[in-house]
């Protein structure tokens, strides 16, 4: 049987509904499931110029060429574009609590999330700091690992959603093996690398220039990097990040792990925008989601790219069919 997937609408003021409807523009080797509010991804395909042909899923039913399955979960206030409303927070997080019981449970083979709005959430008197921290919490996994993936590019992070100056406190051994051990892990049996090469970036300029501009590779990095090798991982650094990123580098691994968020992103983006997909690594579940926000300036416009959509969807479905295929090898 094809696997079948959550797809997650997200705001309901932003492009996610209409970017959802448009995943009938192709043919997928797989029954996918948009959960939202289905009078609303009616609607707001048929606004930006897109109508589609929109059906209540029902488990036990099969998918239809042009037809878009909706497992209904209904909005709390009317929505409206471009204008969002901390009222319909409970509806946001009730999609992605519906899809990860679904998955879970075994009903979804993974999930693809449309995007959110975290401040919106926050209104709502929800403290939410993003999807990865999120499904981690709700999962009960006490380390998540969050990579993107895009423009030939596998870029994960040791540390995630938090201000610079908190970051060299959190750049910690135990921190980065715990990174290293998902991340490996990871591609190991979800992406199909029996022996993954990851290239790890240094926090400071230069990797520290040998102490002279901080010392957290000397003290941090390399310790965990010299441990990790002894049990046979193949791991590059700590790596300068600005000569890292550069193609003869980067043919020489399979994945980089950067130290935090601004310093591997901006260069997968740069790379991949609107094509690339942020993969959750550690959950006991499937998870992948667009690279870009909510984008109100271009909802109901019909504008709105769903390449990013697209690419995640393949990249779950890629995954699911990894991890089947090492299940049968066992």
């Amino acid at each position: 049987m094809p696997p079948r997937l959550a797809i997650t609408s997200g705001e309901p003021a932003g492009v996610g509904p209409e970017l959802c409807a448009r995943l009938v523009e192709r043919s997928w080797p797989a029954r996918l499931v948009v959960l939202g509010d289905i009078d609303l991804i009616r609607e707001r395909a048929a606004q930006a110029g897109r109508p589609v042909a929109v059906r209540p899923y029902e488990p036990a039913g099969r998918a239809e060429s042009g037809v878009l399955e909706v497992l209904h979960l209904p909005l709390a206030v009317p929505a409206r574009v471009g204008v969002p409303d901390p009222a319909n927070a409970c509806h946001v997080l009730g999609l992605l609590d519906r899809a990860l019981a679904g998955c879970v449970g075994g009903e979804f083979a993974g999930m693809v999330t449309a995007p959110v709005h975290k401040g919106v959430i926050c209104d709502a008197g929800v403290p939410f700091s993003g999807h990865t921290e999120y499904l981690a919490e709700r999962t009960g996994t006490p380390r998540v690992v969050m990579m993107l993936v895009g423009g030939g590019l596998r870029v994960a992070l040791v540390t995630t959603h938090l201000p610079l100056s908190a970051v060299p406190a959190a750049i910690t051994q135990d921190a980065v093996e715990r990174t290293l051990r998902i991340l490996h892990g990871d591609l190991a049996t979800r992406f199909g690398l029996a022996a993954p090469r990851i290239l790890v970036a240094g926090l400071n300029p230069h990797a520290g220039e040998g102490g002279h501009l901080g010392r957290e590779e000397i003290e941090v990095i390399a310790p965990v990097l010299e441990r990790l090798r002894a049990e046979g991982m193949r791991l590059a650094g700590p790596l300068p990040a600005d000569t890292l990123f550069v193609p003869h580098t980067l043919s020489q691994g399979d994945a980089v792990l950067a130290m935090y968020h601004d310093q591997g992103l901006p260069v997968l983006k740069h790379a991949s925008f609107g094509g690339g997909v942020n993969v959750t690594l550690g959950l006991p579940v499937i998870r992948t989601s667009v690279d870009h926000g909510t984008a109100f300036d271009l909802a109901g416009t019909g504008r709105a790219d769903p390449g990013s959509l697209y690419a995640a969807v393949d990249v779950a479905l890629a995954m699911i069919a990894a991890v089947r295929n090492g299940a049968a090898a066992a």
